[in-house]
C-alpha cells in the first residue's frame, strides 16, 4: 500500500452500544446487567465506562504539592540504640523518613536523643501513636533553633505542643486506622475524616491556622480501584470542606497512607507481600504524599529480610515505573473519575448525616461499624470475599501462630481461620474423600471439598473411585478413617447414601459434598449423617462443627 493511501486511512470510533454488543456476545446467554458488581460502599461497578461524567483531576492536582511521595519505612527496634542503628541502615538503603510507632515506647538517654536530632534535622519525621510523656519527644529540644524551621513531619500525639520554631510539624490530624479495622468502608472512612476534622477545626480561631496543623492518615486495603478513588475523593471533599469556612483555595494537607492489616494473614504469609504491593501501588496512584508499608510477617515478627522486601516494594515502584513523575496518574480514567464522584457524593451525605445526629461520638456509639465488620467477616467465611492462601487456595504448610508484641492488635478477617488451623494442626481426624463413579462424576466436588477443608488445616486424601457401596465399606474397614466426605454427582449420591449409612462402621463422622433437599437431609441425619459441605456455606461454622463433632466422638 502506498504511503499516500496510508495517510488517508481513518479508524471508526466505537460507541457505547457497540461495546455493549461485544460484551453481551461474550457472555453466552448471561445478561449484560449480570456484570454489575455491588461494593460494600453501596456503589455499583459497571461493566463499561464510556464517557467522563466528572473531572476531579484539576482539583486533585491543585491539592498536591509535588508528584511522587515520601517512602516512610517504619524503623522497627527493641530499644533506642538498635532504633538508631536500624534507622541509619534504612536511610542508606532507600528509606526517606523517620517513622516511629510509640505503641510500645522505650527509654532514650541524652546522647541517643542528640543523635536522633541529627536525623530529624535532615529527614521528615513521622511519630505515630505517641503519648505526650514519650521520651522521644525530647529529641526536638536538641535540634538547633536555626534549623527547626526546615524540619517537616507529623506527630500523632494529644496534649503536646512542639517547642518554639517548628512551624512545619503537624500535630492535629485524623487517623482512621482504628475505624478501618473496626469495619469502615471507603465512604465511612471519608465521612469520619470530615466529621473528626470538623471537631478539630472548632478548637481553632481560624481555618488557616487549623489547616496548617492538620493531616490525615488513611489505611489502604486490597480493593485497588476503590482505594485509589478514596484518596482522590478526599482532595475533592477537602476543597468542599474548606469552602464551608469561606476558603476558596484550601491549604495543602498531607495525605499519609499506610497499608492495612485487615486482610493480612499468618497463613501463607508471603501472600501479604503481594497485598502490600497492591496497596502501596493504589496509594501511589491515588496521590498519597507519604506511604508506610508493613512487612509481610509483621503479625508474627518482622525480620531484616522482610523489612528490606517491604522497603523495596516502594523503591521498585519509584525507581522503575516512573509513576512518581506524574502528578495524578489516575486522572482521566472514566472508571476512576466516576468512582471518585460517587465516593464524594456518598461521603458528603454521610458526613452531614453524622453531624445532624449528634456528631462523630454518637456515630461510634451507634454500632454501625460493628455491623459492617460482621458483614465483612461473613463474606470472608462464605468466600464471597477471597483471602488468597487463607479461605481459598490454602496451602498446608507449617505456620507460625505467634503474636508479635511490637504491633497493636486489630481485627483481621483471617483470624477465625488461623484459630481453626491452629486447632487442627495440634490434632485432626484422619480424613478421606469417598469417591463414587467416574472421574467427571466426583472430581468437581472432591476438588472443592479438598480446598474447603484445607482452609481450616484439614489434610484429606481421596479414595479410589467406587462403583458399589460394598466396595467402599470394605475399603473403609481397611483404612479406618475418622472423618469421611462422600463425593459424587447428585444421582450417584442419592442412590448410595442410605445403603452406605446402614453399613457404615460405628464412630465415623460422615458428610456429603453438595446440597440436598431438606426432607432428604433430615432423613439421612436420622440415619447418622453429620451434615453437608457445599459452596456458599459458612466455612468457619462448618469447620468448627467438624472439630466439635470429632472431639465429642473421641470423648465418648
Amino acid at each position: 500500500m502506498k504511503m499516500d493511501n496510508m495517510k488517508k486511512i481513518t479508524f471508526d470510533k466505537a460507541d457505547f452500544n457497540q461495546w455493549k454488543e461485544l460484551a453481551v456476545a461474550s457472555l453466552r446467554g448471561k445478561s449484560f446487567e449480570s456484570l454489575t458488581t455491588m461494593t460494600p460502599e453501596g456503589i455499583n461497578l459497571q461493566p463499561l465506562y464510556y464517557e467522563r461524567t466528572f473531572d476531579s483531576s484539576t482539583i486533585v492536582r491543585s491539592m498536591k504539592r509535588n508528584a511522587g511521595w515520601i517512602i516512610a519505612q517504619q524503623t522497627i527496634a527493641s530499644d533506642a540504640a538498635s532504633f538508631l542503628v536500624q534507622l541509619e541502615d534504612s536511610i542508606e538503603n532507600g528509606n526517606e523518613a523517620i517513622v516511629y510507632d510509640g505503641t510500645y515506647p522505650f527509654h532514650w538517654n541524652n546522647d541517643q536523643l542528640l543523635q536522633l536530632s541529627s536525623f530529624i534535622a535532615n529527614y521528615p519525621v513521622f511519630l505515630i501513636n505517641v503519648r505526650n510523656d514519650d521520651p522521644i519527644l525530647r529529641a526536638f529540644d536538641f535540634v538547633h533553633h536555626e534549623i527547626r524551621k526546615v524540619v517537616t513531619g507529623i506527630i500523632q500525639v494529644d496534649d503536646w505542643t512542639a517547642p518554639v520554631g517548628y512551624d512545619n510539624i503537624r500535630t492535629a490530624g485524623v487517623d482512621v486506622w482504628k475505624a478501618h479495622h473496626e469495619g469502615a468502608d471507603a465512604v465511612t472512612e471519608l465521612a469520619i475524616t470530615l466529621s473528626e476534622a470538623s471537631r478539630i477545626a472548632s478548637r481553632y480561631e481560624d481555618f488557616q491556622t487549623f489547616a496548617a496543623n492538620f493531616f490525615v492518615r488513611f489505611p489502604i486495603d486490597t480493593h485497588f480501584f476503590m482505594e485509589i478513588a478514596k484518596l482522590r475523593a478526599f482532595r475533592v471533599l477537602w476543597q468542599a470542606f474548606a469552602q464551608a469556612y469561606d476558603v476558596d483555595e484550601p491549604p495543602f494537607v498531607p495525605v499519609f497512607a499506610v497499608t492495612s492489616l485487615r486482610s493480612f494473614s499468618k497463613l501463607d504469609p508471603y501472600v501479604n507481600l503481594l497485598r502490600t504491593g497492591n496497596e502501596t501501588f493504589a496509594a501511589i496512584v491515588g496521590g498519597a504524599d507519604i506511604i508506610q508499608a508493613h512487612p509481610h510477617n509483621i503479625l508474627t515478627g518482622p525480620t531484616a529480610s522482610s523489612i528490606r522486601y517491604c522497603r523495596n516494594v516502594q523503591l521498585v515502584l519509584k525507581e522503575e515505573t516512573y509513576v512518581e513523575k506524574v502528578l495524578d496518574p489516575a486522572g482521566g480514567s472514566y472508571f476512576i473519575e466516576e468512582l471518585t464522584e460517587e465516593l464524594v457524593e456518598k461521603s458528603w451525605k454521610l458526613f452531614l448525616e453524622i453531624e445532624s445526629k449528634g456528631g462523630i461520638d454518637r456515630f461510634y456509639e451507634s454500632g454501625q461499624l460493628q455491623g459492617k465488620l460482621e458483614k465483612l467477616q461473613s463474606e470472608t467465611a462464605t468466600r464471597k470475599k477471597a483471602l488468597i492462601g487463607t479461605n481459598v487456595y490454602a496451602e498446608l504448610t507449617q505456620t507460625n501462630f505467634d503474636d508479635w508484641k511490637g504491633v497493636d492488635r486489630v481485627a483481621r478477617l483471617a483470624e477465625p481461620f488461623e484459630k481453626l488451623r491452629q486447632s487442627f494442626t495440634e490434632s485432626q481426624p484422619k480424613t478421606v474423600l469417598l469417591t463414587f463413579g467416574k472421574l467427571k462424576d466426583f472430581k468437581p466436588r472432591a476438588d472443592f471439598v479438598t480446598g474447603f477443608l484445607a482452609s481450616g488445616g484439614i489434610r484429606s486424601n481421596w479414595s479410589p473411585p467406587f462403583e458399589r457401596v460394598e466396595q467402599a465399606i470394605e475399603w473403609i474397614n481397611k483404612e479406618q478413617p475418622e472423618y469421611v466426605i462422600v463425593c459424587g454427582n447428585d444421582e450417584i449420591v442419592t442412590s448410595t447414601m442410605e445403603t452406605l449409612l446402614k453399613q457404615l462402621p460405628v464412630g465415623i463422622l460422615l458428610d456429603v459434598a453438595g446440597e440436598i433437599d431438606e426432607e432428604t437431609l433430615k432423613k439421612w441425619e436420622q440415619m447418622g449423617l453429620n451434615g453437608l459441605i457445599f459452596n456458599g456455606q459458612n466455612i468457619i461454622e462448618k469447620l468448627q462443627h467438624i472439630l466439635d463433632s470429632w472431639q465429642g466422638g473421641l470423648k465418648k
